[in-house]
């Protein structure tokens, strides 16, 4: 979106798809870099997590995206807590620990989980269930070494990945800091509380698009 100037954009799941990469890093480690879809997933995120307003939804549907949401997104333990629920590394079903690294730039780099696990890595399970507690809609496109690929969604949430004990592949965001995710449940109980204002949201924005598509 350009100009100084944000305009009004529909949060909703058929549009830009979010991506992972998933990267090994050393004997033991395995990186899960993910990226948004589009800035108006992220604010709509911020709002469901309590980081940013609920009047930013508009009454037709619409998601009021603010440059300052990157910086308060990226800066939010909320945020650092959601991307650990979310996403999970296991090894043999053993979980490998995780910690998130968030770029400055969270909209165009995106955010990393950083995973340690019991031993030397060569197939472990990635699950991603990120935005799916939004819209059930929401896909997320995941690419690893060797050409591997995935498509995750609500009814696909983990996949296996072979990654080669000592391989620090896959690109990394320009800079980045480490975010301390809150410890308490608070995360899940603010998705619930905004739940409603969210689906209405999607549903209006829904039809907003369809609508505007009539129009053209």
């Amino acid at each position: 979106m350009g100009g100084l100037v944000p305009g009004p954009a529909s949060a909703h799941p058929f549009g830009a798809p979010q991506q992972i990469e998933v990267a090994g890093e050393g004997d033991h480690g395995v990186r899960v870099r993910w990226l948004v879809g589009g800035t108006d997933d992220l604010t709509l995120l911020g709002i469901a997590l309590g980081v940013l307003p609920e009047d930013r939804v508009m009454l037709d549907g619409a998601v009021i995206y603010e440059a300052s949401d990157v910086a308060a997104m990226a800066g939010a333990p909320e945020f650092a807590e959601y991307l650990t629920e979310r996403i999970a590394v296991t090894q043999d079903g053993q979980p490998c620990e995780g910690e998130v690294s968030v770029a400055d730039d969270l909209a165009a780099d995106g955010a990393e989980v950083r995973f340690t696990c019991p031993e030397p890595v060569s197939t472990v399970t990635v699950t991603s269930r990120m935005l799916t507690d939004l819209h059930e809609a929401y896909r997320t496109f995941a690419r690893g070494s060797d050409g591997q690929k995935a498509v995750y969604d609500a009814t696909h949430e983990s996949a296996d990945w072979t990654i080669g004990a000592g391989a620090d592949t896959g690109s990394r965001p320009a800079s980045s800091q480490t975010v301390a995710a809150v410890s308490s449940g608070r995360s899940a109980l603010q998705l619930l509380v905004v739940g409603g204002v969210l689906l209405a949201a999607v549903a209006a924005g829904t039809f907003w698009y369809r609508r505007r598509g009539r129009q053209a």
